[in-house]
């Protein structure tokens, strides 16, 4: 069985994970996205640290949940959008304007909406956490 979209699948692990309770995540699954996925949610204190473990059978990560995250996701299909753009899809991923943030992927590299907002910049939408 081959996954097509492996960030859906650590997302959802996540949201699993914060439904039963549990505050560690260990999945299988790493990659460059997914880690910079992570990192952005790191870095707006929405989980806690996130460590690689590198093993003979294949690289772990282990994410450290601080009971601070509602909900993840990814969005497919990754829409194109532009600056005028993002208040359609704030309304539509997220629950309340001003909360909660849109992974954009432009041509700057992954950041969230509000940054992209601020640097003027468009992409493709990724994933939404709150």
């Amino acid at each position: 069985m081959s996954l097509n979209d492996t960030l859906a699948t650590v997302l959802s692990q996540i949201k699993n994970s914060i439904t039963v309770g549990k505050l560690t995540v260990v999945t299988k699954f790493s990659s460059k996205l997914i880690k910079q996925v992570l990192e952005i949610m790191h870095e707006e204190g929405y989980i806690g640290d996130v460590q690689e473990t590198i093993d003979s059978k294949g690289d772990f990560l282990t994410i450290q949940l601080i009971g601070k995250l509602n909900s993840c996701g990814v969005i497919k299909p990754r829409f194109a959008i532009n600056l005028a753009g993002f208040e359609k899809f704030e309304k539509s991923y997220l629950p309340a304007k001003g909360f909660g943030f849109i992974i954009v992927s432009t041509n700057k590299g992954l950041m969230t909406h509000v940054k992209a907002k601020e640097q003027h910049l468009g992409g493709k939408l990724i994933s939404y956490y709150y």
